[in-house]
């Protein structure tokens, strides 16, 4: 699958298991979307206190330090045009939680552990025809 050329230039993956930030970050990277990788909740928020300009996070629903949807509030109190993918093993896409979030705006997407590379690659598609 070609990924548009419209994708997020600078992606935040938070995920408190190692692994998985560095198998999707493998993903992004080779299409060319660099990414910044936190393990937990605390540690994102000071990649965003720094001031690079994320566009897109995949924020995991269970933290160590910090419930996902909580981070995905902060995150966009500091960057409010920041769009956010829910990443769970833990939550499915007909969770009340994940609907609610979803309805309200605070995600923009929902990807279910463990994910196929195709429906992380179709949502990155889909998100460079958003304006």
């Amino acid at each position: 699958m070609k990924v548009a050329q419209a994708t997020p230039a600078l992606t935040l993956i938070v995920d408190d298991e190692p692994d998985m930030c560095w198998a999707l970050a493998r993903l992004l990277n080779k299409y060319g979307i660099s990414s910044s990788q936190a393990l937990g909740a605390r540690e994102a928020l000071q990649y965003l206190r720094v001031g690079d300009p994320y566009q897109l996070a995949f924020v995991d629903a269970k933290l160590p330090d910090m419930d996902g949807l909580e981070l995905a509030r902060r995150l966009r109190q500091l960057v409010p045009g920041i769009r956010i993918v829910m990443v769970s093993g833990y939550f499915y896409r007909d969770d009340v939680a994940v609907q609610e979030a979803m309805a309200e705006g605070l995600i923009c997407g929902f990807v279910a552990k463990p994910f196929d590379h195709q429906e992380i690659l179709k949502f990155l598609d889909g998100m460079a025809r958003i304006p």
